[in-house]
């Protein structure tokens, strides 16, 4: 399944909108304003919670941590690379791994080193819009917060280093 994945430019707080292949709403996500970190919400389109996604602070890099039904689900933190960013995922639904070429706007989530996610961001847009290429439909809602969390430790002007 193939989602687009749109954050909103004029709007208070980070809000994303994700639709699915053929246009339609799939999920929201919007960030809780005037909070210290981000604080983001993925709901789907009657309102309903899936995962909670939370920004740790204090840290020398970037951490976040995803809930789901109030349960840490996976933890997301940017490891120290001179080269281009790398991450470590722990999470409770496997061992996942981020590849690619992010200067590209390229690259592919790993889990148990099979592909189970392709991604890329557009070049030339006024906001941040992705292509999701899910190749597991269980792990859509995961994969569309791991999305949105690698944008916001990659491009949100608060976690520059």
């Amino acid at each position: 399944m193939r989602f687009q994945i749109r954050e909103k430019v004029f709007s208070i707080g980070d809000k994303f909108t994700i639709k699915d292949q053929f246009g339609e709403d799939r999920y929201f996500a919007r960030g809780k304003v005037f909070s210290l970190g981000n604080k983001l919400y993925l709901e789907d389109m009657q309102g309903n919670v899936l995962i909670y996604i939370e920004q740790k602070l204090f840290r020398l890099l970037p951490e976040y941590t995803l809930y789901k039904s109030d349960r840490p689900i996976a933890k997301v933190k940017r490891k120290f690379s001179l080269l281009r960013p790398k991450f470590e995922i722990e999470s409770e639904l496997g061992n996942f791994t981020v590849s690619g070429n992010y200067m590209a706007h390229e690259f592919s989530i790993l889990k148990d080193e099979t592909t189970v996610a392709k991604v890329s961001k557009k070049w030339f847009s006024f906001s941040d819009v992705y292509g999701l290429e899910v190749y597991y439909d269980e792990l859509t809602e995961f994969l569309v917060a791991l999305t949105i969390v690698i944008d916001q430790i990659l491009y949100d002007k608060s976690n520059r280093d």
